[in-house]
């Protein structure tokens, strides 16, 4: 019995110092999507889910690693800063905002700015300050938008979508022409780049035009096993579908990033954050 319990509190012990230092650092993931309708190369940089978390002092470290990277564009993918009254959001509006001084930025919507968007009399201005600081620094907000980049024939969608398609429990099915009715029917001659902060409908994008999706959410399922993957999503679902890295439909494609922070339950085991370096060319 003795032998037991000490096993035990080893493992205990053991998962409990990987969840910490996975908790507090960040890796980089890189991918590359090549694509004909692509004109020219570029190093796009992902960031997702940071949920006001801060690597370092003024999030530094962060800073540090996004400068070497030297990405020619980022993209948000949603939920930079936790829904949460009287939250003082001012350390990622900083942030955000120096990303956008130094480099192209879009930014799409996740749940969490979604919320605070559409309850100012709960969460204040929070949604507010955080979008003004964006753009004020040179950054463009894409909510059901887009932005078409001619050099590089690649039009930037970043998708909203309604508060029940992220409820828990349950996977709402998402009608067929509900992608055309808020971002309208994509031009097929360019390459259609949607950031899309929920990967769960991956192939309702795919089936719209998406030639990549860039998505988040769900934290990499707070906890990688082997073989099978994360271990939760958003919903409660065990062991969900996407948790993280690349998929494919057809001929279509989605990186889902891991993300950076985490709120509620800000676990992270064997699943560091993660920066997504996108290196898109043109080609087959």
């Amino acid at each position: 019995m003795t032998v037991f319990l000490i096993t035990v509190l080893l493992i205990g012990f053991f998962f409990l110092c990987v969840m910490v230092v996975d908790t507090h650092r960040f890796v980089i993931k890189e991918y590359t999507v090549k694509s004909n309708k692509l004109t020219a190369y570029r190093k796009v940089l992902v960031l997702s889910d940071l949920h006001g978390k801060s690597f370092g002092e003024q999030n530094q470290k962060l800073k540090t690693a996004i400068d070497k990277i030297g990405p020619d564009m980022i993209l948000l993918a949603g939920d930079m800063y936790t829904a949460c009254k009287d939250k003082d959001n001012s350390e990622v509006i900083s942030f955000v905002s120096e990303l956008a001084k130094n480099y192209p930025l879009y930014s799409a919507n996740g749940n969490h700015e979604h919320k605070t968007k559409l309850a100012p009399e709960i969460y204040g201005p929070l949604y507010e300050k955080y979008t003004r600081g964006v753009k004020e620094s040179g950054g463009v907000i894409l909510v059901n938008e887009s932005v078409t980049l001619p050099d590089e024939n690649l039009t930037v969608y970043g998708l909203e979508i309604e508060r029940p398609y992220y409820k828990k429990g349950t996977c709402p099915e998402m009608e067929e022409d509900h992608m055309t009715c808020l971002l309208g029917r994509p031009d097929e001659t360019k390459f259609n780049l949607l950031i899309a902060h929920n990967p769960d409908y991956f192939e309702a994008y795919a089936k719209w035009g998406a030639d990549l999706t860039v998505s988040g959410h769900v934290h990499g399922g707070l906890m990688v096993l082997p073989i099978v993957g994360g271990f939760i999503n958003p919903r409660l679902q065990l062991f969900p579908k996407y948790d993280g890295g690349r998929f494919t439909h057809q001929d279509k494609t989605m990186i889902l990033g891991r993300g950076l922070g985490g709120h509620t339950l800000p676990i992270r085991i064997f699943n560091p954050g993660e920066l997504v370096l996108l290196h898109l060319e043109p080609g087959k």
